[in-house]
């Protein structure tokens, strides 16, 4: 199925960022599976998911209205990685990649928000 989302390449991004968090997130303590883990996964796969139902509108105002949340599951994301840092489950080295991931997500979904806010 080759749907419009697909071709975006903040989508793309947002799909290998949500991969990068599955591979972080593994090196969690198993105590936090339904903590941490779960709501880690949750925003990584809030934020794709959300650029795609955004992409499918037909309404400018609908489709900014998912860039926006996906933008909002982006701080979440970010601030569950900082919360990793300070209580010592994750070093900063193990999320350099990540974090490098999410900015430029942050920065494409950012540029396309402008983008429709000006079309």
């Amino acid at each position: 199925m080759d749907k419009a989302h697909k071709k975006l390449r903040v989508w793309q991004e947002a799909m290998e960022l949500v991969k990068a968090i599955y591979e972080v997130v593994s090196q969690l303590p198993s105590d936090e599976k339904y903590g941490l883990v779960s709501q880690m996964k949750r925003a990584a796969v809030s934020i794709p998911s959300n650029i795609a139902e955004g992409a499918a509108r037909q309404g400018k105002k609908d489709s900014i209205q998912f860039y926006v949340v996906a933008r909002g599951s982006i701080s979440e994301l970010d601030t569950q990685i900082e919360l990793c840092l300070k209580l010592k489950l994750l070093s900063q080295e193990s999320i350099i990649g990540v974090v490098s991931q999410l900015e430029k997500v942050d920065a494409l979904l950012s540029g396309l928000i402008r983008y429709k806010r000006s079309t």
